[in-house]
């Protein structure tokens, strides 16, 4: 007997070139699925970080508010004392301006 050779029949061929396409396509798939699945992680942490913030910037305006009102309540005291001190002073300014115009009175 002779040996016989082994050649691939054109259908072979293409056989072995679609299962090598086949499994080329299903490695990016699986790729392109990992891809996706890291980038939805990466989305959820960047909206509990903007979650986060969005909290914290809640907080400061309203610690701001509460500020802001405690300062004007501040400024309206602080108003009102200096009006105080000045009926004071004027006051005093008069008391003495008369203490002055009595003894000035006495003394001539």
């Amino acid at each position: 007997m002779a040996p016989t050779i082994a050649i691939p029949s054109p259908q072979k061929k293409g056989e072995a070139a679609l299962r090598r396409r086949n499994e080329e396509l299903e490695r990016e798939l699986r790729e392109s699925r990992e891809r996706e699945e890291r980038m939805r992680a990466e989305l959820a942490r960047a909206m509990e970080r903007l979650r986060v913030a969005e909290e914290a910037e809640e907080r400061l305006c309203s610690e701001l508010g509460d500020l802001e009102a405690e300062a004007v309540g501040q400024a309206r005291e602080y108003g009102a004392r200096i009006v105080e001190l000045l009926e004071q002073l004027s006051g005093a300014k008069e008391m003495l301006e008369r203490t002055s115009s009595f003894s000035s009175v006495f003394s001539q």
